[in-house]
């Protein structure tokens, strides 16, 4: 036997819906438990043991989400923005659920992978340098890299202000215009701003891959989908 929960707050933080939401559709009779509908919203459930279903669909119980959403340019990395479309409002109803965020940001215009979840603890595992996760990003320049710039990011760069940037790694490809970049913090417009303090500048830039973890290939821009608890793994790096 599990925790027991309250069929509405079952209801909400598996749909993603509010506590008023999850009882109109105890109401409406469109919940039903092990079989039978659903009257009482304070019911208690075992979401280990109970099959709870809605609208026909079956809610399988999870603690916690991981999405791995490939994101367009135009879109932001917030919970809301009042001008700009949110990462949050691309997770379909039936895998959005409340408090998710995105572990860690990409600015409006960078694309790829964004890890979305409601898991904080692990969301902090990821994005602390101390870990060492590496995050690696594709990018086109707009004049070609060369072995200094190489030497310049795995010394540790200094950027504007005065910050100074863990080692980092670059990897110039067959056309010296187009790199990969690999770090494992994420300082403000980091990447932008390391190529600036080489006197260069960033054309386009996507993220392709977190810890060990890359992403889906399959995935359309926009397009998300769970990570499998074997991906966790390699996300951990």
């Amino acid at each position: 036997m599990g925790e027991k929960l309250r069929l509405d707050k079952f209801l909400s933080g598996q749909l993603g819906i509010s506590r008023a939401d999850a009882k109109e559709l105890i109401k409406k009779r469109l919940v039903t438990v092990n079989g039978d509908t659903a009257r009482l919203y304070d019911m208690k459930i075992d979401p280990a043991s109970d099959a709870v279903c809605s609208e026909g669909n079956v809610l399988t119980y999870r603690e916690h989400i991981y999405i791995m959403l490939n994101k367009p340019a135009g879109v932001v990395c917030a919970t809301r923005d009042r001008l700009s479309e949110t990462v949050l409002e691309l997770i379909p109803r039936e895998i959005r659920r409340k408090n998710l965020f995105p572990a860690g940001r990409l600015d409006k215009d960078t694309e790829g992978f964004v890890l979305i979840t409601d898991d904080g603890e692990f969301a902090h595992a990821i994005l602390s340098p101390k870990r060492h996760v590496d995050k690696r990003y594709f990018a086109v320049l707009e004049n070609p890299a060369c072995e200094e710039d190489v030497k310049q990011f795995a010394s540790g760069m200094i950027i504007d202000g005065g910050e100074k940037c863990l080692p980092a790694r670059l990897e110039i490809t067959e056309d010296p215009k187009e790199v990969f970049i690999t770090l494992r913090e994420g300082k403000y417009h980091q990447i932008k701003r390391m190529a600036e303090a080489l006197g260069n500048s960033i054309v386009y830039l996507k993220r392709v891959s977190i810890g060990g973890l890359e992403l889906d290939k399959s995935l359309k821009e926009g397009e998300c989908r769970e990570i499998s608890p074997d991906e966790l793994r390699r996300l951990k790096g």
